[in-house]
């Protein structure tokens, strides 16, 4: 068995929040802190900028915490919250950087394909973070250790996460059609 999977629903943690329990606010930063940073790093930003921007996504949380009216899509919101911050950033950034007036625009036409492809895939990445973000703890837990590089043995991976290896299977099973199933991907779907 995977554990309770309504341990620490978010609608729960969100309301124990709001009401001022810190233990439930850091049980929020701790399960989505993961996803933020992802999001941080696929847009390649280190240092300072990247601290600026967790920093700045934890604090429009608290800012807007009260207004959410789905708890369950919290996790979208700040995927989006996140790449909107990393935007803004790289953006002052560009504002402050000298640019080559020689560059040659790109062959006509081009430009936009790969700008429309790269805001697929990056709306893809987004709601699968999403959603691996709404999985129990055991189920993610076993998602990250299955995409372990280098691979890690089924051996292992029972060991590290206390589970029958006989389980490993279904759980995984269980987690890809949580998935599938999440606010985050049928969003995508329905877009």
């Amino acid at each position: 068995m995977d554990g309770d999977p309504d341990a620490d629903p978010i609608p729960a943690l969100v309301a124990a929040a709001l009401d001022g329990d810190a233990a439930s606010w850091n049980r929020l930063v701790d399960r989505y802190t993961p996803v933020v940073l992802s999001v941080v790093r696929r847009f390649r930003l280190q240092g300072t900028d990247a601290d600026d921007v967790v920093q700045i996504v934890w604090l429009r949380l608290v800012e807007k915490l009260g207004g959410i009216r789905e708890p369950e899509a919290l996790p979208g919101w700040i995927v989006t919250t996140a790449r909107n911050e990393c935007l803004h950033v790289l953006k002052a950034r560009r504002l402050m950087s000298p640019t080559d007036l020689n560059e040659q625009a790109p062959p006509e036409g081009t430009a936009h394909t790969a700008l429309d492809s790269d805001l697929l895939e990056a709306e893809r990445h987004e709601a699968l973070l999403a959603a691996v973000a709404e999985l129990p703890d055991r189920q993610r837990n076993l998602l990250l250790l299955l995409l372990e590089d280098p691979p890690l043995s089924y051996e292992e991976i029972s060991v590290r996460l206390d589970m029958p290896v006989g389980s490993i299977g279904p759980t995984r099973a269980r987690a890809l059609a949580r998935i599938r199933s999440s606010h985050a991907m049928q969003a995508l779907l329905d877009a």
